[in-house]
C-alpha cells in the first residue's frame, strides 16, 4: 500500500532546528461523501504539527480500503484530483508527520502513517499522535513472538497487538492493545464503518469531535474543523473512547482505569495554532496572558516590544499592553521560505536566520528593544537573532521568553535535542544571558504559565495540572525505554 517518494523534503533550516516540533497531526471523517478531500483539508489546517510527510486511507464499499502516503506539504499532494481519485469514499482518516533526520535516521515511506491492517474480522487503519514510551519493550516481545514489523514507528505496536488480540470486533482489540500501551497517545482509526477516536488516560495530546452535515469528523485540534465548516461538539476526554458510525452516532467508552488528566501545557504555549481552542480556551488569548504575566513579573525600561515571528506574537502582544511600552514589528518574517526556496549552498546555510527572518533597521535603531520568543531550545537562533538586532543600531537588547527553561526532553510525541544539548539544562539564567551575551534574559516562572491558563494558584506541585515534563522534569508517565537505556529521571520533589 505504499507508494514512491515524490518530493524529498529540504535540508532542515538553521532557524527551523532551534525550535521543539510537534511530531504529528490526526484527522478523520465518517459519513460525507469523498470523505478524502474533507482530510486533505482537516491535514492542511493541521501542516504545523508535521510538514515531513502525509498519508490518507479511505474505504469505499465497493472498492475497499484505499491509501495514499507523500514526503511533503499537504498542498502539493493531496490537492492533485488525480490522487484524490484513488481516495474514494465515505469514510476516512489522514496523518502528517514530523520526525528528526538527525537523531531518527532518514524517514522512511514505510513510516509514513496511517498504518493498515488486515485482521479476520476486516481491515483497519490507524494514525497515532504522541509517542509510545515502553515501545522498544513490546516491540521485542512481539518480534520474538513472529510479528514482522514493516515500519519503525512506534506506532505500529498498536496493530500488532491489535492482530493478536482475541477479542471478537475491531474497537475492542483496539482496546486491548492500548491496554498495554504506556506513554502519549491520542489515535484515529477506521474499519470499514467506523471512526474511532481515543485518548490516553492522562490526556497528554489533544483530541476533539466535530459535526459536518450529517456525517462526524475527529481532529487534533479545532481549527481543523474550520476549514470544512464544521461545529466543535467537544473535546475527547482523556481515557475515552469514541466508536462512531454515520448511522448510529457517537457511542463513549472508557477502557481504561480514571486518572487525573496531564495536558500537554507546552500545547498551550507554541504547538497548537493560535486559532484553536484548548480546554475551553482561546489558545491565542493564553498566550497573550503569557506576555502580560511575564511583563509582571519581568519588567525593564526599554523603548519597543518586538515579537520573534509568529511565535512570539501573542506574547508580545500582552507584554506590550501590560508594560505600556509600545509595540512594534521590529522583526520581519519572510512567508515564502518554503521547499520550493533554491536548494540551500553552503554560503547561503551560512546566512542563516536572514533567509527567514529580517530586521527592520528604521524602527529598531537607536532603541532598547524587548524580544518576546516562545521559548529558548539551544539558544543558536536567540544567538542570530541578537546579533541582526544589534547589526541594525539597537541600544539595548533584552530577551523574554514566554515560556519557563526548557531543560528535559520530552518522550511523549514532541521532538527535543537530547538534554545535554538544551541551554537550561547545563545554564542558570544568569549564565544563559551572558551566553546569548544580551542586556538582560527572563523566563516566565512555571506559577506564572500556570496563572495564564487559568490555573489563578499556579501549579500544584503535589498534582501539576498539566504535563510540563520539558520544564520540570516530572515526568508523568515514567518513559520505561528511555529508563531502560540509563535516561536518569528527576527523583520525586
Amino acid at each position: 500500500m505504499s507508494h514512491p517518494m515524490s518530493h524529498p523534503m529540504p535540508p532542515a533550516h538553521p532557524f527551523d532546528d532551534d525550535k521543539l516540533k510537534e511530531e504529528c497531526g490526526v484527522f478523520g471523517v465518517v459519513g460525507v461523501t469523498d470523505a478524502a478531500n474533507f482530510v486533505a483539508l482537516g491535514l492542511h489546517a493541521l501542516q504545523h504539527r508535521g510538514q515531513e510527510a502525509g498519508g490518507i486511507v479511505s474505504y469505499d464499499p465497493e472498492q475497499g480500503f484505499n491509501s495514499a502516503r507523500r514526503f511533503g506539504y499537504v498542498r502539493d499532494n493531496f490537492t492533485k484530483q488525480s490522487l484524490m481519485e484513488t481516495l474514494p469514499g465515505p469514510l476516512s482518516i489522514g496523518h502528517v508527520r514530523y520526525s528528526t533526520a538527525g537523531s531518527k535516521g532518514q524517514t522512511q515511506i514505510r513510516d509514513v502513517q496511517p498504518f493498515f491492517g488486515e485482521f479476520s474480522m476486516g481491515g483497519a487503519a490507524i494514525a497515532h499522535n504522541g509517542n509510545i514510551t515502553n515501545a522498544e519493550s513490546l516491540r521485542r516481545e512481539l518480534i520474538e513472538r513472529g510479528s514482522i514489523f514493516q515500519s519503525s514507528s512506534d506506532s505500529e505496536c498498536i496493530i500488532h497487538l491489535m492482530a493478536r488480540s482475541l477479542q471478537r470486533d475491531i474497537p475492542s482489540r483496539m482496546e486491548d492493545a492500548l491496554r498495554r500501551v504506556e506513554g502519549a497517545f491520542s489515535v484515529v482509526a477506521m474499519t470499514r464503518t467506523k471512526l474511532i477516536g481515543v485518548r490516553d488516560p492522562l490526556g497528554v495530546r489533544p483530541l476533539v469531535l466535530g459535526r459536518v452535515g450529517d456525517g462526524w469528523c475527529l481532529s487534533s485540534e479545532t481549527c481543523a474543523l474550520d476549514i470544512i465548516g464544521a461545529e466543535f461538539v467537544r473535546e475527547i476526554e482523556p481515557g475515552e473512547m469514541v466508536v462512531i458510525t454515520a448511522a448510529g452516532g457517537v457511542e463513549s467508552l472508557r477502557p481504561f482505569r480514571p486518572q487525573k488528566s496531564r495536558f500537554c501545557i507546552f500545547e498551550h504555549v507554541y504547538f497548537s495554532r493560535p486559532d484553536s481552542i484548548l480546554g475551553g480556551r482561546s489558545v491565542y488569548e493564553t498566550r497573550r496572558q503569557i506576555g502580560v504575566e511575564l511583563a509582571r513579573e519581568a519588567p525593564v525600561e526599554a523603548d519597543l516590544v518586538c515579537p520573534v515571528p509568529d511565535s512570539g506574537t501573542p506574547a508580545a502582544i500582552g507584554y506590550a499592553h501590560e508594560s505600556g511600552i509600545p509595540y512594534g514589528m521590529g522583526i520581519i518574517r519572510n512567508q515564502y521560505m518554503g521547499r520550493t526556496f533554491i536548494e540551500p549552498t553552503e554560503q547561503i546555510r551560512n546566512m542563516g536566520v536572514r533567509l527567514k527572518l529580517n530586521v527592520n533597521r528604521a524602527l529598531i535603531e537607536g532603541k532598547r528593544v524587548i524580544l518576546v520568543d516562545d521559548s529558548v531550545v539551544r539558544g543558536t537562533t536567540s544567538r542570530k537573532i541578537k546579533e541582526m538586532i544589534l547589526d541594525a543600531g539597537a541600544a539595548e537588547v533584552h530577551f523574554r521568553i514566554a515560556s519557563p527553561p526548557t531543560a528535559w526532553p520530552c518522550f511523549y510525541g514532541v521532538d527535543t535535542p537530547q538534554r545535554e544539548k538544551l541551554l537550561a539544562a547545563t545554564m542558570s539564567e544568569d549564565e544563559m544571558r551572558d551566553h546569548l551575551a544580551v542586556d538582560s534574559l527572563r523566563f516566565i516562572s512555571l506559577d506564572g504559565l500556570y496563572r495564564a491558563v487559568g490555573e489563578a494558584k499556579g501549579r500544584d506541585k503535589a498534582c501539576p495540572q498539566y504535563c510540563d515534563a520539558c520544564f520540570s522534569g516530572d515526568y508523568p508517565v515514567a518513559p520505561s525505554d528511555m529508563i531502560e537505556r540509563g535516561f536518569e529521571v528527576k527523583a520525586a520533589e
